[in-house]
């Protein structure tokens, strides 16, 4: 399956923060995306991880490319059936029941991941 590892950028990360996380179908703060203590991630909350596979049946979304569709929140747009995902992976709009899932991983390095 595809993943989407994303370096987001200090504006990024505080619009990510500002949303009303009880607002979302699939309530998960960005923190909750990105750190985990034992897996070796502080320190490394700027970097989202994901599965590339939309949650409503399976199409690969557009916003990979800068010259990507990114949808309504700049994040990632499914052109299959119109879902809408922020920048930190979470559905926004659309019927896909769930944000973009975040894979099992850690840092092994400064610059290595290991997923999975």
């Amino acid at each position: 399956q595809p993943l989407f590892i994303r370096n987001l950028t200090p504006a990024e990360i505080e619009a990510a923060n500002k949303v009303d996380v009880s607002s979302l179908r699939d309530p998960q703060s960005l923190k909750d995306r990105t750190v985990d203590s034992e897996k070796n991630k502080k320190g490394k909350e700027n970097w989202l991880v994901t599965v590339g596979v939309c949650t409503h049946l399976g199409c690969v979304p557009k916003g990979q490319s800068l010259s990507d569709a990114k949808g309504d929140y700049g994040g990632w747009f499914c052109p299959c059936h119109g879902s809408h995902y922020d920048i930190s992976g979470r559905i926004r709009k659309g019927p896909a029941p769930r944000n973009l899932e975040v894979p099992p991983y850690e840092f092994v390095g400064d610059s290595k991941i290991k997923i999975g």
